[in-house]
């Protein structure tokens, strides 16, 4: 399952935006009129993203995206897609797709840490130029240092004589894809602050370029020349003429310029055959179903995340023996990070068994099933895929998991949950168990449809009340209201008193009766406030209220069970 998933991601991206054809550089036109939407429109989508996209462009793949690539990426209209996109991202690039590791991410991130590591000054280590040409390329087959600069005898090619010099770095590469062979890259650092940048100019590192008289060439120091002709040169450079009048190929001023481009760019990809995995379009979504997660704090840095899942029974295949119907559920999920770091993951086997009275009935109803998975604050990918054992069949979200990290200095609140059971559960059963927060049992009403006979359960945790010195306890109301539309239909309020609330952290567990609200859609608001410390957290969600069945036996027949 987790190669069909990283698979299909690959292809839809591949088929979707083309990245497997040569797409034009942008260059502005008169009648580029599309173009100019076009860039208009990513400006704008780049406005929006999220930080944790723009990190991901900005820095993370800065130096090795595409320019259609990074045009695909901002075109995107959903965090889904651009997640599948940055997965694809990595699999164009991997050495083997089939492996659970990618070995280019793997390599690419350990260059951006070797880099800030290494090669900071001012700046970060991977803004710098040594920090960007190790990124892209990677370590120097032969790397020439100079720190403290010092005397520097020249080559003849730029003019012999010895003179001084500012610190510098000399890298050799002897092959670059797309480049050459013998690449030699130089690096000075005129200022002293360890901020190295990358030269076509071998005299830049002359630090007594400037004062007359000194760091002669031959010719110079022979008077065959003068010094001051380095400075009209119209290569490029400031070396002084060599001995024979002309140089190596090397320093070919057009040569230098190409080479200095094509090192700073995005080194080219190899894209992946993907043919073979186009038939997972015919598999993929064939079952569907509802989800939700629900963020709860434990501590600080954990956050509790229930992973829901509700799946039609009218969507599985039974298997008819001995008067039972029965089908089988296989349930995967992973959680990783924007990089692709697997967090957790989790699988689990489903079964549904109706009896031949009960079946016909129970195929209008759903299953339903949930995992918490203990999280760090942060931006993470949630991988759901779901097989049905008797046809096949395969279900399959990829979404974006923004867990919130809980401030301590101000009043904070978890998701609100609308239940459709909400009860104690036995002391054993504490903190333990699909559906348990806590001491209680929570089972989210996903389509968040109830009927008139219907209670509705209301969880939410509020956290880092401020506590009374004297009584050691909170002081705090929480209002309920529920609204249609513009208008509102009930409204009640209880304090932290009456709900016997003690500590910085409160829960709310109230069943309210739905038999006074007609049929419609409803909105439920919640607004704690806490009185010491003059800060109130609002929380809402939708409903939807319908009318009473018509017989008992519909009437009991609730989903999910």
């Amino acid at each position: 399952m987790t190669r069909f998933s990283r698979a299909f991601a690959a292809c839809a991206l591949f088929l979707t935006f083309g990245l497997g054809s040569a797409v034009a550089q942008e260059i502005p036109t008169p009648a580029a009129k599309t173009d100019k939407d076009s860039r208009k429109k990513m400006k704008q989508v780049y406005k929006e993203l999220g930080e944790a996209y723009k990190h991901w462009l900005d820095e993370d793949v800065v130096y090795i995206i595409s320019p259609d690539e990074r045009k695909a990426f901002l075109q995107l209209s959903t965090n889904e897609e651009r997640e599948q996109f940055i997965e694809q991202f990595w699999l164009r690039r991997s050495s083997n797709p089939d492996l659970p590791d990618n070995d280019f991410k793997e390599e690419h991130y350990r260059r951006i840490a070797y880099a800030n590591e290494h090669f900071a000054s001012g700046i970060p280590g991977w803004k710098a130029d040594r920090g960007r040409i190790y990124i892209i390329w990677g370590p120097a087959d032969e790397v020439q240092t100079h720190p403290t600069g010092g005397t520097y005898d020249r080559p003849m090619d730029e003019g012999g004589g010895s003179t001084s010099t500012y610190p510098w770095e000399t890298w050799r590469y002897r092959h670059l894809e797309g480049i050459g062979e013998d690449i030699e890259l130089e690096f000075v650092d005129p200022s002293g602050s360890g901020e190295y940048h990358l030269t076509m100019d071998p005299s830049e590192k002359d630090a007594l370029l400037h004062v007359p008289g000194a760091g002669l060439t031959q010719l110079e120091a022979m008077g065959m020349a003068s010094k001051t002709d380095r400075f009209t040169n119209s290569d490029g450079t400031n070396l002084g003429k060599s001995l024979g009048g002309s140089r190596s190929a090397k320093y070919n001023e057009f040569s230098r310029l190409e080479q200095y481009t094509k090192v700073q760019q995005p080194p080219a990809v190899k894209f992946k055959d993907l043919e073979a995995v186009v038939t997972s379009r015919i598999v993929r979504d064939q079952i569907h179903f509802n989800w939700r997660t629900d963020y709860l704090k434990v501590t600080t840095e954990s956050v509790l995340v229930p992973v829901t899942i509700q799946i039609p029974n009218s969507q599985l295949s039974f298997k008819d023996k001995d008067g039972v119907h029965s089908a089988t559920l296989n349930i995967f999920g992973r959680v990783s990070t924007l990089t692709g770091r697997v967090v957790q993951t989790f699988e689990d086997s489903v079964s549904r068994d109706f009896p031949d009275t009960l079946f016909q009935q129970s195929v209008k109803l759903s299953s339903i099933y949930q995992k918490a998975v203990p999280l760090r604050p942060g931006l993470y990918r949630l991988d759901l895929v779901i097989k049905d054992v008797q046809s096949g069949n395969i279900g399959v979200v990829n979404s974006r998991l923004a867990v919130p990290r809980y401030e301590e200095d101000k009043i904070q609140a978890s998701s609100l949950i609308l239940a459709d059971q909400l009860e104690h559960v036995p002391a054993k059963q504490i903190g333990s168990g699909q559906f348990v927060l806590g001491s209680s049992k929570v089972r989210p009403r996903l389509d968040a449809d109830f009927t008139v006979n219907d209670k509705l359960g209301i969880y939410l945790q509020v956290y880092n009340l401020k506590v009374d010195e004297k009584t050691h306890k909170p002081s705090g109301t929480v209002q309920y209201l529920v609204r249609k539309g513009d208008q509102q239909m009930m409204e009640f309020k209880e304090t932290t008193q009456e709900m016997k609330q003690s500590g910085d952290q409160m829960t709310i567990e109230r069943l309210l009766p739905l038999s006074t609200l007609a049929p419609g859609k409803y909105t439920l608001e919640i607004h704690a406030t806490d009185q010491l410390a003059n800060q109130t957290i609002s929380r809402s969600a939708e409903f939807t209220v319908k009318a009473a069945p018509e017989t008992k036996a519909a009437a009991n027949a609730t989903p999910g069970r």
